[in-house]
């Protein structure tokens, strides 16, 4: 009964969201599928396609506060973690030093261009989302609960960017594409944004409520077989060490410079679960798997020359992966499949 109440509630805030979003559905999902997870994700996507309005409109939907911050080179540390301010009693001339939060303190961070600011930035949110808390003068602050990063990345200007390494990509559970919208959606976003249209979005959930469901992600049971479904298509991916036996496909020998570790796996069953919780359903699909394992794989998988001289992206892989792995687990190439 319990799922079937989530997956009511999941419907609800989809409609709020979509209320003020043109589409996107399978983008409001992964991220509902993220933030009940506990997890954090990548949008990677050009500017223009409302990804700050898809945001604070889902937070809206739940009450949620929500911050954005603008990633600059010259922006450090502190304008996004807080800082010690003095504050001086004129009574008694007594100074005390005050910690002044910044945006990070919020439920739902929009992230907007993580790659425009320095190493020593990035670091800091994401020390931020891997221990829920940031230290300032030897003094630890809880960030709140839930807690949710967005970070976003233009695909098409570089230039002066600073790259997230693999091993920070990786702390992200999800990377989510954005794309354009289809000729009848954009119709009907000129036709809302140029004519005056107005609408709002309603709080729909509880906080209480969303960390009963984020609690009860765990608890959806999982079937063995499913489960090694979902680790054969990561270790697909990996070169073994000498103690274990290679079990990549041919094109994974040829495309793949590093394949997708642990935690990729972790995150396959994690997600499949919130996903059967998403359509109300009581236990996981294969289905579930193959649907999640896009955004799970695509930025953990790290593409070599190869790839990049025949035009084969990480997302070609996956499917190619998806089509070999059978649903005993068991690699079984095709003949005639092609990659894209």
């Amino acid at each position: 009964m319990v799922h079937v109440e989530t997956g009511d509630a999941f419907d609800r805030l989809r409609g709020q969201v979509e209320r003020v979003i043109v589409g996107q559905r399978k983008v409001i999902d992964q991220l509902l599928i993220c933030l009940v997870c506990r997890g954090h994700a990548v949008l990677l996507g050009v500017p223009g396609l409302a990804k700050t309005l898809l945001i604070s409109s889902l937070a809206e939907s739940m009450a949620l506060t929500f911050s954005r911050i603008q990633f600059t080179p010259d922006l450090m540390p502190s304008d996004i973690t807080g800082t010690e301010v003095i504050d001086e009693d004129r009574a008694t001339g007594k100074r005390n030093l005050r910690f002044v939060r910044g945006p990070v303190f919020a439920n739902v961070i929009l992230a907007d261009e993580i790659n425009r600011t320095p190493p020593k930035t990035q670091a800091a949110l994401l020390e931020a989302m891997q221990e829920a808390h940031v230290t300032v003068g030897g003094e630890q602050h809880n960030l709140p609960n839930p807690f949710f990063v967005l970070a976003t990345q233009n695909p098409i200007d570089q230039e002066g960017t600073y790259s997230l390494p693999e091993a920070q990509l990786d702390r992200f559970m999800f990377m989510i594409h954005v794309g354009y919208p289809d000729e009848e959606e954009e119709f009907e976003i000129v036709r809302r944004t140029t004519g005056g249209y107005k609408e709002s979005v309603d709080k729909v959930l509880e906080q209480d409520d969303l960390q009963r469901i984020q609690d009860s992600v765990q608890e959806i049971p999982v079937a063995e077989h499913v489960m090694q479904y979902a680790l054969r298509l990561v270790r697909s991916t990996r070169q073994p060490s000498q103690s274990q036996v290679d079990i990549r496909p041919d094109f994974a020998r040829k495309y793949l410079t590093w394949g997708a570790g642990p935690r990729a796996s972790q995150y396959l069953i994690l997600a499949a679960k919130a996903r059967t919780l998403l359509n109300g359903r009581s236990h996981v699909e294969l289905d579930d798997i193959r649907e999640v394992a896009y955004p799970v794989l695509r930025h953990r998988l790290i593409t070599n020359f190869n790839a990049e001289a025949d035009g084969v992206t990480s997302d070609d892989l996956i499917n190619r992966l998806i089509q070999e792995v059978n649903e005993d687990g068991i690699v079984v190439p095709k003949i005639d499949a092609v990659i894209r």
